[in-house]
């Protein structure tokens, strides 16, 4: 019996993306315009917060076949929300003192038109992005740039780095977040390489945060390709 291949147009992607932001509780559809080339979408529009453009970015990522997100959403904050930079430089000390997860004394922060830029060093990949996530949803940012570099404490042995690329296969099949055999890993030094073919971009993510997770690693290159 002869095996149908399903393909989908741009057209097919586009009206995903819209019944998928429409399904999204954290923004307005009406707001928000999509376009789809080669299965890369644009958002164009606006929104009243940082953390509905990233809301709407992560619900274009959820939909099959899309390979990429360009995020052209404008903030703009209603006047309720606007914070001068001393206050909002103050909340988010705040927010990332009250987050278990982030070592806030090696964090620094700047604040310039509503704009939070975060700097310094953690251990962990996790950190990084909690710090980031944490402050992008506090009221009256615009957006977040975040420059903070992972510099493990700890470095895996020799024996260890040679063990690595295989304990991060075996971490992907325990997880199922991908067919591992479509997958290839390299680890030089405390660098880790990523190659070969994911169904969607949240596998894509996923893949690079379970090898985020490996000791001593301190930089992913992720070329993992989107794709059937």
């Amino acid at each position: 019996m002869a095996t149908s291949i399903v393909t989908r147009t741009d057209q097919d992607i586009q009206n995903d993306v819209l019944d998928e932001l429409t399904w999204e509780p954290r923004v307005s559809p009406h707001e928000i315009g999509v376009t789809v080339a080669e299965g890369v979408v644009t958002l164009t529009g606006w929104v009243d917060s940082y953390a509905r453009k990233w809301a709407a970015e992560r619900a274009a990522h959820r939909v099959a076949r899309v390979r990429a997100v360009a995020n052209d959403l404008t903030v703009r904050l209603h006047p309720a929300a606007e914070r001068t930079d001393a206050d909002l430089a103050l909340a988010v000390e705040r927010t990332l003192e009250w987050d278990a997860f982030v070592p806030v004394e090696r964090i620094e922060v700047t604040v310039a038109a509503g704009w939070v830029t975060l700097r310094g060093d953690v251990d962990w990949e996790y950190q990084r992005r909690a710090a980031e996530r944490t402050v992008g949803r506090l009221t009256g940012v615009r957006g977040v740039s975040n420059g903070i570099a992972v510099r493990p404490a700890a470095r895996a042995d020799r024996t260890g780095a040679a063990e690595l690329p295989d304990r991060i296969v075996d971490a992907l099949l325990r997880s199922g977040a991908t067919e591992a055999d479509r997958v290839t890993v390299r680890v030089h030094g405390d660098t880790a390489v990523l190659a070969g073919l994911v169904r969607s971009v949240p596998e894509r993510d996923e893949v690079e945060r379970i090898v985020w997770s490996a000791p001593g690693i301190r930089e992913v290159h992720n070329h993992l390709a989107v794709g059937d």
